[in-house]
């Protein structure tokens, strides 16, 4: 009796282990491509397996395109309680997180934000889309309750990732820890 369900469960297990190799293999399509060059196809020609595995998981590019977008973001939601839970408080995390999107993970970093701005194309993507913004505001808000405030410093740590990204040098972290405090009248 036993032997259905541990049978079920290693399908499931199978099944979980091929769709988080899709997604890795849409970030790396876009790291390398970009989001134009995002196809059931190459997907799974990146992930090692047929084409029909990339469909049968994600019928539509939307569906693929959020599930990789969703990933990022749980990455970012991660890295954000690691950094607090070890004692910086949000918006030193976030400063942080900019940070690094400007050193070895910036190519990740660009594919993150082209997947991010595609949600001004693509509804299916709007709400993972606006997950780091809510982020950035969770983390103005252990410092003011000024709804004014806080979207100031979700619009600055929006314009120095954007810096950040498109820069050739990387922009240091006390920096932009000092812009969003001051954006928070902290300093």
């Amino acid at each position: 009796m036993t032997e259905p369900a541990t049978a079920t469960d290693g399908r499931r297990a199978r099944g979980q282990r091929r769709r988080a190799e899709l997604i890795a293999a849409t970030l790396a399509v876009v790291e390398r491509d970009g989001v134009a060059g995002v196809t059931h196809r190459a997907v799974a020609r990146e992930a090692g397996c047929p084409a029909s595995s990339a469909v049968y998981y994600f019928a539509t590019l939307d569906e693929l395109l959020v599930a990789a977008l969703t990933a990022a973001a749980e990455d970012y939601a991660r890295q954000l309680r690691e950094i607090v839970d070890s004692g910086s408080d949000g918006i030193d995390g976030i400063a942080r997180l900019i940070a690094d999107a400007g050193g070895p993970g910036r190519t990740r970093a660009v594919a993150e934000r082209e997947l991010t701005l595609l949600a001004a194309r693509r509804p299916a993507l709007r709400p993972i889309a606006r997950h780091w913004r809510e982020k950035v505001a969770d983390a103005a808000a252990e410092h003011t309750d000024d709804p004014r405030t806080i979207q100031t410093v979700v619009d600055v740590a929006d314009g120095i990732c954007a810096r950040v990204l498109m820069g050739t040098e990387p922009v240091a972290f006390e920096e932009i820890r000092g812009a969003l405090r001051h954006a928070l009248r902290l300093d």
